[in-house]
């Protein structure tokens, strides 16, 4: 199945209990042939038509169900009228123009006459026969408003049990479906999406992604330069889509973007269920937020294993995922970016899989996984300020590009791509060109990164389990230069420094991450000369032992490497790193409040 019947089965399956229907803080579902639209004028007749109130719409009134016609729905600014059919702009009402005017008038007459009237329509057309519109505006102080502003109708009737607002009435919706169906004279053709003989759709409705209202996923409509031509004959022959499953399609998606889409780099993203079972987003880490820091990767996983669990309880087998990007390249044309569907509960064994390789320690946050947002502005971002804080943030053009390659290696159980690790092995290399703080979390989201790229090659022996002895001469690289940022630490943070120089300044061994990558034994020897002569005399023995005993280890463990000692180091010597840093804090006991802390030696 495509992007279409997925939607189409979307709406086939929420049309009963969403269409047609109001929920705070959503937009609702539209009905075939019918959209969403924000009003500027509320006009509240009675049942003869009378005029009683006129107001202006609330900022927070939100967007509101009209119905439309086929034309009506795709229309531009062109001269040819094309009105909806009861909720229309000032400019069709109030009778200056007399085109769109009788335009408008002629289609509700039709419709009010035909077998599928309704009683609101009958008040609504005397009223607007009246030409009373502006004078009534006016009267309620709201004639300076354009003669584009959208007016919708309320109609008091105390003997109808059916609601005022036009809107919410859905007799209404039914009774204009009903007469638009009948009286439409369209081609009958095998629609590709559902695979009936039905009437087949001639425009195609837009404003599936609101920021790129005019833009449409379907569309044939140039017959003066005939850019199918060389393929097909016929624009028919490119797409044949019943009129009443473009409508459920089209739809549906509006529903799901404006409620469920995420935009983020300019590009909007959409995952969901066509059977509406709740599944995560694909944007978002897998593992819910908790209370408590997870610090062990035993129980990382445990609680990894049993938010699956938890998941895949809710789902059946017949439950499906589906995830959609979207993006404009023109105007007036909708691109389907990426796309992927498969069993929901394989989406979710996938995201699973995902944060259980691509995790890092973060802190006093423990383990987590980096959102993919953060990796691609950790990766390609410029550091900014924000909010007083230091912030590494990417230009929208690569943000969504960027990111989109991410999801698919998340959906389609891809490989990190390489080209990106080495990005961010490269930034955490040069702390001095960041602060400090944010260069803590470029390190987090690089270790995460490596992890997963390396994550098919290790399977089960992950980089964070891995034990410090471990035979890797760039692994052990790294470990000496956390030994080496705590020996001078240690002197920073003693009462001598305190007493006498008060500012913490950043270490030599930090300073030199970058020549220490390229050349790691000769930056050793002149840092732990350093050390030696102006630091370790000035901390308490316990940590001068402390150092030189770490030293030393790492030494014979880095001894069988002979001539290769001097070589670059690749990735894994953040690792290295980063495992011996957390190896400089231990456990303590719980606290009164049963939170576990973490000091240090």
């Amino acid at each position: 199945m495509g992007l279409m019947q997925q939607a189409y089965q979307t709406y086939c399956m929420m049309e009963k209990r969403y269409a047609g229907v109001y929920e705070e803080g959503r937009q609702p579902l539209a009905p075939v042939s019918h959209l969403l639209t924000t009003p500027a004028i509320e006009i509240t007749l009675d049942r003869d038509g009378n005029f009683i109130n006129a107001a202006a719409w609330e900022k927070n009134g939100g967007k509101i169900i009209i119905p439309v016609t086929e034309e009506s729905a795709g229309r531009t600014s062109n001269s040819i009228p094309q009105p909806h059919p009861l909720c229309e702009q000032l400019v069709y009402l109030d009778g200056k123009n007399a085109k769109k005017y009788e335009a408008y008038v002629n289609q509700l007459q039709d419709w009010a006459s035909s077998e599928w009237n309704h009683p609101k329509l009958v008040p609504i057309l005397h009223y607007v026969k009246s030409k009373r519109i502006l004078a009534d505006l006016a009267q309620n102080g709201l004639i300076k408003l354009k003669n584009n502003v959208m007016v919708c109708w309320r109609v008091l009737d105390p003997d109808s049990d059916t609601p005022p607002e036009c809107w919410r009435d859905q007799s209404l919706f039914r009774s204009f479906v009903g007469y638009y169906f009948s009286m439409q004279d369209l081609p009958i053709d095998l629609c590709m999406v559902s695979g009936q003989k039905e009437k087949i759709a001639q425009k195609h409705p837009k404003g599936v992604v609101p920021k790129f209202g005019n833009a449409k996923i379907i569309s044939a409509n140039d017959e003066s330069g005939f850019t199918y031509r060389g393929r097909f004959t016929d624009k028919r022959q490119a797409a044949t889509v019943g009129y009443a499953v473009s409508q459920k399609a089209h739809a549906a998606l509006r529903w799901l973007v404006s409620n469920e889409g995420r935009i983020i780099g300019g590009r909007t993203f959409l995952c969901w269920s066509p059977q509406g079972v709740a599944v995560p987003q694909v944007t978002s880490p897998f593992l819910r937020p908790s209370e408590a820091a997870i610090l062990q990767p035993s129980d990382y996983r445990l609680a990894l294993r049993r938010t699956l669990q938890g998941d895949r309880e809710q789902l059946s087998v017949h439950d499906s995922a589906v995830v959609a990007a979207f993006d404009a390249a023109t105007p007036g044309r909708l691109s389907v970016t990426y796309y992927s569907e498969l069993q929901a509960s394989d989406f979710l064994q996938r995201l699973h899989d995902w944060d259980n390789s691509c995790c890092w320690w973060n802190g006093k946050f423990g383990l987590q996984p980096p959102r993919l947002q953060t990796i691609i502005d950790c990766a390609y971002g410029t550091q900014r300020e924000e909010k007083g804080r230091a912030v590494f943030k990417a230009d929208d053009a690569i943000l969504g590009q960027q990111l989109q390659r991410l999801i698919a290696c998340r959906v389609d159980s891809g490989r990190m791509p390489a080209d990106l690790m080495a990005r961010l092995v490269n930034r955490a290399s040069t702390p001095q060109a960041y602060d400090p703080g944010l260069w803590r979390q470029l390190v987090f989201v690089t270790c995460a990164v490596i992890q997963k790229y390396h994550s098919p090659r290790l399977k089960e022996d992950l980089c964070m389990e891995w034990k410090l002895d471990r035979k890797d001469r760039s692994f052990q690289f790294g470990r000496l230069l956390a030994v080496m940022e705590r020996a001078e630490d240690d002197y920073y943070n003693s009462d001598d420094y305190h007493n006498n120089i008060g500012d913490r300044r950043q270490t030599n061994a930090i300073k030199s991450i970058a020549a220490f990558r390229q050349t790691p034994w000769t930056v050793f020897a002149r840092i732990n000369e350093m050390l030696e002569g102006a630091y370790l005399p000035r901390i308490k023995q316990w940590q001068r032992d402390r150092y030189h005993r770490l030293r030393d280890e790492i030494s014979v463990n880095l001894s069988e490497y002979g001539d290769a000692l001097n070589k670059p180091l690749n990735e894994f010597y953040l690792m290295g790193y980063e495992l011996q840093r957390n190896e400089f804090f231990k456990k303590k006991e719980a606290t009164d409040n049963g939170m576990t802390e973490y000091e240090e030696e």
